[in-house]
């Protein structure tokens, strides 16, 4: 494991994502970094598409609707 340095302002963003997101803040990088690594090596693919393609390799089903209205 290494350290990277950041921005300041960076530092700052991924802070308040990793509240929002209720991840910690080392989580919160390590998500950004992986989504954009994804990214970058399929660019045809959406960030939706990207997550529901590693929840799928992880082994979360989607739920299923029952047919209730919202």
């Amino acid at each position: 494991m290494g350290i990277v340095n950041i921005e300041d302002e960076l530092h700052e963003q991924l802070r308040r994502a990793s509240k929002a997101s209720y991840r910690s803040i080392t989580a919160q990088a390590a998500f950004w970094i992986r989504i954009g690594m994804l990214g970058e090596t399929n660019p045809g693919l959406t960030f939706q598409e990207l997550v529901a393609r590693e929840l799928k390799a992880a082994g979360v089903a989607a739920p299923t609707t029952t047919g209730a209205s919202a």
